[in-house]
């Protein structure tokens, strides 16, 4: 049975925004998110788990961008929380380098 047309997106440009953030979005904040807890816990055991949580955390980021009305806005969330997660990795780095 086809979906409702009234339930898809009807502009390729939402389309192409919503694919590229849940893919590319999500796994920018599932990556900074990783990268920013080794600088608070052990670095070793982020590492080892963030191959299972990374996925989990990438595959609800990808729903959510589709869940969405505007792909731009959700790029633009992605966008900062990567941003985000990357200044509290600068400021880690200052406070808690890693030998």
């Amino acid at each position: 049975m086809p979906a409702n047309p009234k339930h898809l997106t009807a502009s390729k440009w939402q389309r192409f925004a919503k694919i590229s953030a849940g893919f590319l979005g999500g796994y920018l904040v599932a990556i900074t998110f990783h990268m920013a807890l080794c600088y608070w816990f052990n670095h070793v055991n982020i590492i080892i788990t963030s191959t299972f949580t990374g996925f989990i955390l990438w595959a609800t980021l990808l729903v959510l961008a589709f869940l969405a009305k505007n792909g731009w806005k959700v790029w633009g969330i992605y966008l900062l929380i990567s941003l985000a997660f990357s200044g509290l990795i600068y400021v880690s780095k200052l406070y808690f380098p890693i030998s």
